[in-house]
């Protein structure tokens, strides 16, 4: 009884191009894990790590051949997740460099890290369910 795994429908979407976007989410998800469990915070390491400056690179070169599928609403997921970080975390220098925004800015890391981290957990899910994110 072994009932076979049903497999989603891509809509017309070629299988490399769900492949390389199941990759693009996995680096950004090894730059997490590297934020979780060093001494960067899941924000920076996402920003600023490796992993996630090549996922990023990645969607703006296949950005083209996905305009107008369903993987366009990831590709945009992704790049937005990015340069809102990036925006945050400048929000964060702003406020550490202050006294009184410390305690706001620790607070403000927690948060975006977590945010960081549900924005590739469901953009992930919904590409394995080849559905459009958003």
């Amino acid at each position: 009884m072994n009932d076979p795994v049903p497999v989603p429908d891509l809509q017309g979407v070629r299988p490399s191009l769900v492949q390389l976007t199941h990759v693009i989410y996995a680096l950004h998800a090894v730059a997490v894990v590297i934020g979780v469990t060093s001494s960067a915070t899941v924000a920076g390491g996402f920003v600023f790590g490796l992993p996630s400056l090549v996922a990023v690179f990645l969607n703006w070169l296949k950005r083209g051949e996905v305009r107008g599928t369903w993987l366009d609403s990831h590709f945009a997921w992704q790049i937005r997740t990015f340069w809102f970080t990036l925006l945050w975390l400048v929000v964060y220098g702003l406020l550490i460099i202050t006294i009184l925004g410390i305690p706001i800015a620790w607070i403000l890391i927690v948060i975006l890290g977590l945010w960081v981290g549900y924005r590739v957990i469901r953009g992930w899910v919904a590409l394995g369910g080849a559905r459009p994110v958003g």
